[in-house]
């Protein structure tokens, strides 16, 4: 089984960028599909991005895209949130979770379909 271990959130002005690693434990992360959610005070978590088990398929939430980038190193062990052009409106606990799955290709985006969580970073964006 794998462990989720998110990093890299903090204080950054608006129009700034932060990438957030989510380092996994276990020898068998290349079997998970990763995503990344996230959820402000009183709203419900929200997908963000998830990339399938090879890296080779990616989607993103309309509301992040052309500014954030997901990204995997299987050699690592750690999926990545590459979160560029910030605006207050992203300002969240951000959170990565892994879906294990034979399916090489599949992007799962509902919180549902995920089987692990990591404990969350914030990220606030100031304007």
């Amino acid at each position: 089984q794998v462990q989720l271990v998110e990093s890299g959130g903090g204080l950054v002005q608006a129009g700034g960028s932060l990438r957030l690693p989510c380092a996994a434990s276990g020898r068998t992360f290349s079997n998970y599909a990763m995503g990344w959610f996230r959820q402000a005070p009183g709203k419900e978590r929200e997908f963000v991005a998830a990339i399938s088990r090879s890296g080779g398929n990616t989607y993103s939430a309309d509301s992040v895209k052309g500014r954030f980038t997901i990204s995997r190193d299987n050699a690592k062990n750690t999926a990545y949130l590459q979160m560029n052009s910030l605006k207050p409106e992203d300002t969240a606990v951000y959170y990565c979770a892994a879906k294990f799955l034979l399916n090489l290709v599949r992007v799962p985006t509902r919180p549902e379909d995920y089987d692990l969580w990591g404990q969350g970073t914030q990220v606030t964006v100031s304007s």
